[in-house]
């Protein structure tokens, strides 16, 4: 008999949550902490969590309550967290191929740019091979420029360097300044370094494998490429534009800045909206029009398979396709003249759907655990914490630990959920030889 625990559905929840309760344990540590003493359990059960789930939330300063020891635990935990999401999303697209027939498998190998078919260990170590030379290319500029420009020694440049591309790349969003990214919101070295890394881990390896072989022939991209790179671009035009016009005269975010630098801190912004974590302007001063699109950007978040969180980007342009065929009357959804199956626009509803109803019971919940916390920063919270995004207008350091611990559940649920229901929903799918009489109850 089969064993449950085989079960992909149970095996990636299972997965983070033992990673969790390691890095839970390892943060309680005495010498994890600056100052004397163990930090509480919830403190480093929602660091840890916010780690492994690389999330970027925070409920102490990260620079003054860790010590040395406790960053380097972040960043290993935020490191195996990045890595193992990539690992389980390519389990997903082998487990799936391999279930399927003959047909079924070539076309799951060419919508996944070859991933689907191939072997475990190579694609696992392509992973990882990319993810390390990302790291290295953001690390290095941003080691010469903390030792040319500001004056840091060179042990100091390179390790914060690294720390922060580490947290880059794999979208998570602690940072070693308790301002985050501000103080250097003007300094394009750091913000696009960091804005490209976050870019580049949140579009999803198969885009980027696919890319790198045929970024010359947009005409011969699958259609899973094809759907995030024109949403990324466009959910990044449209978020630079809505802080530039919005935030333009805000005094407490762009308002005292050059045209310059306020180009640069809208770009920086809009690129960590969607899933990087770090902030270079004031969030607890954002003009409510602008963290209304920023709840929705936090929502979609970033490419399938990859460290980003969020719906997907698929998820959101798949849905759009299927309003635009339902008001035309078409009777398939059809995007670049292939015909998207019944399967795949349920699933993108589930996945949508799910997420609106999470986000809900997380606002509802943190209203009621919390006292004069008004309700868009906790709609802003939750939708953060359940992106995994790590974006925070800074009302989470004072919230009470039953309300971390909602958070905590959906920064867990957010990061995992997604790949175990969409595990679920494609090994399970079966096909009746057999359909019930139709009918067509009023709508609307």
């Amino acid at each position: 008999m089969r064993s449950p625990w085989r079960t992909p559905a149970r095996i990636v929840p299972f997965a983070f949550l033992a990673l969790i309760a390691i890095g839970t344990a390892l943060m309680m540590l005495p010498a994890a902490r600056a100052e004397p003493g163990h930090a509480p359990f919830i403190t480093a059960l929602f660091t840890a969590t916010s780690a492994v789930c690389v999330t970027g939330l925070a409920v102490v300063d990260t620079p003054g309550y860790w010590s040395t020891f406790g960053h380097v635990l972040l960043t290993v935990l935020t490191q195996i967290g990045g890595f193992g999401i990539m690992a389980l999303a390519t389990l997903l697209s082998l487990l799936v191929s391999r279930r399927l027939g003959l047909r079924g498998r070539l076309l799951a190998q060419a919508e996944s740019a070859g991933l689907a078919g191939g072997n475990t260990a190579r694609v696992l170590r392509r992973v990882a091979l990319v993810m390390l030379v990302a790291e290295t290319l953001i690390a290095v500029v941003l080691t010469f420029r903390f030792w040319l420009a500001y004056d840091y020694t060179f042990g100091r440049a390179l390790w914060e360097a690294v720390f922060h591309a580490v947290q880059a790349f794999n979208n998570a969003g602690f940072a070693l300044y308790p301002d985050s990214l501000v103080r250097f919101v003007t300094d394009p070295w750091i913000c696009l370094s960091l804005s490209l890394g976050v870019m580049a881990g949140s579009i999803g390896f198969p885009v980027l494998f696919e890319l790198a072989r045929e970024w010359r022939t947009a005409g011969t991209w699958s259609t899973h490429t094809f759907l995030t790179v024109t949403g990324s671009l466009l959910l990044t035009a449209v978020g630079f534009l809505v802080f530039l016009v919005f935030e333009w005269r805000n005094p407490g975010t762009l308002g005292g800045l050059g045209t310059p630098g306020k180009i640069l801190a809208a770009f920086t912004q809009d690129v960590m909206t969607r899933s990087g974590g770090f902030n270079s302007v004031d969030l607890g001063r954002l003009n409510s029009e602008t963290i209304a699109v920023t709840n929705g950007l936090m929502f979609i978040g970033g490419g399938s398979a990859s460290t980003a969180g969020g719906i997907k980007l698929t998820t959101f342009m798949l849905l759009g396709y299927v309003i635009w065929a339902e008001i035309r009357g078409e009777p398939d959804v059809v995007i670049r003249k292939r015909r998207i199956a019944e399967e795949t626009q349920r699933q993108a509803v589930t996945v949508a759907l799910m997420g609106v109803a999470l986000i809900a019971v997380g606002t509802v919940a943190l209203d009621a655990l919390t006292e004069n916390v008004p309700f868009d920063r906790a709609l802003f919270e939750v939708t953060s914490a359940f992106a995994t995004v790590g974006l925070s207008t800074g009302i989470t350091p004072g919230l009470p630990p039953s309300a971390q611990f909602v958070l905590v559940l959906l920064m867990y649920v957010g990061r995992v959920g997604t790949i175990a229901v969409g595990t679920a929903i494609a090994l399970n799918t079966r096909r009746r030889h057999y359909r019930y009489p139709e009918e067509r109850p009023l709508v609307g």
